[in-house]
Order: structure tokens, then C-alpha cells, then sequence
């Protein structure tokens, strides 16, 4: 009986700041699979999400499969913006939010784990990052400074992660990212740079799988994932209409969830995908395939089925 076993193994995963993303989902189904799990958090939001668990509010969603909770290994403060310490600015590093951390640049983050762990801590990492601050603008009208800031964010701390954990990881190790439709595809309200970013994730998971797996020996894949209405996709301001037209014009006529995400991350990460390295895999029940769409999120496609 095949299964899916990552015990005694240690994740990083990479943008959780609540329990309803695709990184929680992640983190919880690596979990399930037997794996320790870290986490880095967004500065800004650290200390919100380190109450809302010392309080139980995301007791229900941490439950797992055998009744317990699920409980990370350690929280770290991650602003992927930074690939050293040096690179913030003094108003950013002396600012409340962040002058009591220390280092939470990427390279800090690899010296902590090392710190906490010893020299080579990691099997697993995990890119769930994304963030542009102009992601309601369309391109053509989107600024130099918001479209460097969606790619430096969404995809460059992707290529900065592998180059910075990678010497730590342990050969036959995991690193996955998360990318998007819009990569290849024009979808409209999806703009500010972050369709540019998401096709950038894309190309540098080829090129990443190649150089990191001979230098490290490391596999290196992204999932494309259907949208979801997540805290953090409400900043696209449509997230609601991108959900209903996917699951309206999906092969599966229905919308994904964070937890198919995780489970496919969980694959991925272990050694039943130990042939995978450098691709692209789908989790949008098929919406990906479809060259024409059957209406919009009115109906239109469930009479043309049932007609």
C-alpha cells in the first residue's frame, strides 16, 4: 500500500499568517504526513497571528486527522522583500514592527534554522509568498516601482530562497512555489505586475529545478492552483467572480479547496514524486484545459449541460 510518509522530516514554509491560505493548508498537510513544520511570517502580521493561536481562535482549523492540533515547530519573522539584513532600510528595521526581531531577512531566517537546528535542518520548503501592491491596476497603467516590487516579492525571493537554503537542505529535498493562471493566461483585475511575476515563478522553477538539482541535489516544482477566496486573495478586489467562473467553466464544475492544495503539495514533497522536478502541476479541476468557457459565473453553462 502506497502512502505518503515524510517522518523525520523538517518544512519551512513560507507566508503563513493565518489558517485560511493555501500555506496554512500546506503546512497542515505535511504535517499530516508526518513532518515537523516551521514557519515564516510577514513581520506586520506576526504578532496578530501569534495571539490569534496562543488564544485557540485557529484551534478548528489546526485540528488534525488524529483529534490533536497542529503545532509549529517554530514561528520565524520572514520579509522576503530582504535577501540580507542590510538590505532594509534603518526606517523599516527600526520600526516597531520589526526592530525586536533581529534578523528577519531570507539569509537570516537560513542562519536561525541552522542556529536551531544544526547545519543541514531542511528536507522541505515551501514559497507561498505573493504580494503587489498595484494588483488593481491594469498593466498598462501600472508604475515601474509596483511592478519591480510584485516580481522582487512574488518571484525573485523564490529564486533568493533556493540560493540561500539550499546549501542547508538535505539531498532528495523538496521546494515548491505557488503560481497562477495569469502566468500564461490574461485574466482581467489581475494586474499590477503580479501576471508578469506569476510567468517569471513559472520560468525560474525550470531553470532552478536544473541548477539546484545538480548543485544540491533538490527538485524543484510549482503548482498552479485555482483561485480561492482566501484573506489574502481579497486584496484582488474579484476574487468572488474569479472563484464562480472557474468552478462554472471547470471541467469539475465545482471550486478547489486549500486542502486539495496541500495534499498535492504533500505528493510532491515526498518520495513518490522523486521523478518530478521542474514542472508546472495543475490544481484547478481542469479549468487550465478549457479553450472556450460555457458563461460566466450566471448559469449559463449549467443550462447548456442540462438542455
Amino acid at each position: 500500500m502506497l502512502s505518503i510518509d515524510l517522518t523525520g522530516r523538517r518544512a519551512f514554509v513560507a507566508g503563513v499568517a493565518d489558517d485560511g491560505g493555501f500555506g496554512f493548508a500546506i503546512a497542515k498537510a505535511l504535517r499530516e504526513a508526518g513532518a515537523s513544520v516551521c514557519v515564516g511570517t510577514w513581520p506586520p502580521a506576526l504578532g496578530i497571528f501569534q495571539t490569534l493561536l496562543r488564544r485557540g481562535k485557529m484551534d478548528a482549523g489546526r485540528k488534525l486527522s488524529d483529534g490533536s492540533l497542529l503545532e509549529f515547530e517554530k514561528i520565524y519573522a520572514l520579509d522576503a522583500a530582504y535577501d540580507v539584513l542590510t538590505d532594509a532600510p534603518d526606517d523599516v528595521r527600526t520600526s516597531k514592527r520589526y526592530a525586536e526581531l533581529g534578523d528577519f531577512s531570507i539569509a537570516g531566517c537560513v542562519e536561525k534554522m541552522k542556529a536551531d537546528f544544526g547545519d543541514k535542518p531542511l528536507d522541505i520548503l515551501v514559497h507561498s509568498l505573493a504580494n503587489g501592491a498595484e494588483v488593481k491596476k491594469d498593466l498598462i497603467d501600472t508604475s515601474r516601482a509596483g511592478y519591480l516590487q510584485a516580481v522582487g516579492v512574488s518571484a525573485y525571493s523564490l529564486v533568493s530562497m533556493v540560493s540561500k537554503f539550499g546549501p542547508v537542505m538535505r539531498p532528495g529535498g523538496s521546494v515548491l512555489s505557488l503560481s497562477y493562471m495569469a502566468g500564461e493566461r490574461v485574466i482581467p483585475g489581475y494586474g499590477g505586475g503580479m501576471s508578469s511575476a506569476k510567468a517569471a515563478l513559472e520560468s525560474d522553477t525550470r531553470v532552478l529545478a536544473f541548477e539546484a538539482g545538480r548543485r544540491h541535489g533538490i527538485r524543484v516544482n510549482t503548482i498552479s492552483a485555482g483561485p480561492l477566496a482566501s484573506r489574502a486573495a481579497s486584496a484582488i478586489g474579484i476574487i468572488e467572480q474569479m472563484v464562480a467562473y472557474c468552478a462554472e467553466n471547470s471541467p469539475i464544475p465545482e471550486g478547489i479547496t486549500a486542502e486539495e492544495v496541500g495534499s498535492t503539495a504533500a505528493f510532491l514533497a515526498s518520495s513518490l514524486a522523486s521523478g518530478i522536478t521542474g514542472t508546472t502541476i495543475y490544481v484547478d479541476k481542469g479549468y487550465h484545459s478549457m479553450g472556450k468557457g460555457l458563461g460566466g459565473p450566471t448559469g449559463a453553462g449549467k443550462a447548456a449541460e442540462s438542455a
